[in-house]
C-alpha cells in the first residue's frame, strides 16, 4: 500500500513539474489565528480545492496553496503548506476539500521539509480521509499542522 501511494505521489509530482502554467497555480495566503473559522480556495479549470481551519496563538503566518492538473487530466492535486517549515499555531480544526475529483491519496504533516528538516507526517489516527476531504479527527488531532497534500482522480463522463 505504501509503495503504491509513493509511486502515485511521485508520478503526480513529476507530471506537475512538467505541466504548463495553465495546469498549475500557486497562491499565497495568510493563516490567521484567533479561533475563527477561516477558508481559502483555489480553482483550476473545473476543479477546486478549499482549505478550512481555525487556529490560536501567535500572529499571521504566510502559507501557500498549489493546485495542479496532470497532462492527461486524470489527476488533480492540492497542497497547502507553510513554506517556512513548522507552524507555531495551535490548530483546533482543519479540512481540505476537493471538488471534481475523488481522493486517492492524502497526507497531513506536522512539519515540512525546509532548511535540512524533513517532512513529519501526522499519525493516520489524527485525521480522516473521505472521497472528497481530509479532516482533523476530533479528540485525536494534536493541533500541529504544517502541510496537507491531497491527490484525486478526476471524474470523467463515460460514453
Amino acid at each position: 500500500m505504501d509503495y503504491f501511494n509513493n509511486l502515485l505521489l511521485l508520478s503526480v509530482v513529476l507530471c506537475a513539474a512538467r505541466a504548463s502554467a495553465d495546469r498549475t497555480k500557486t497562491l499565497d495566503f495568510d493563516v490567521k489565528p484567533g479561533g475563527v473559522v477561516q477558508t481559502f480556495s483555489a480553482k483550476l479549470k473545473k476543479y477546486k480545492c478549499t482549505f478550512t481551519y481555525a487556529c490560536q496563538g501567535g500572529t499571521n503566518e504566510q502559507w501557500q496553496m498549489s493546485v495542479g492538473l496532470s497532462d492527461d487530466d486524470q489527476m488533480f492535486s492540492c497542497s497547502v503548506w507553510r513554506p517556512q517549515g513548522k507552524s507555531y499555531l495551535f490548530f483546533t480544526q482543519f479540512k481540505a476539500e476537493i471538488k471534481g475529483a475523488k481522493i486517492e491519496y492524502a497526507t497531513a504533516y506536522s512539519q515540512t521539509a525546509v532548511g535540512g528538516q524533513r517532512d513529519v507526517a501526522l499519525k493516520e489516527e489524527e485525521y480522516n480521509v473521505s472521497e472528497s476531504s481530509v479532516t482533523h479527527r476530533e479528540g485525536k488531532f494534536h493541533s500541529e499542522l504544517s502541510k496537507l497534500t491531497v491527490i484525486g482522480r478526476t471524474r470523467h463522463d463515460e460514453l
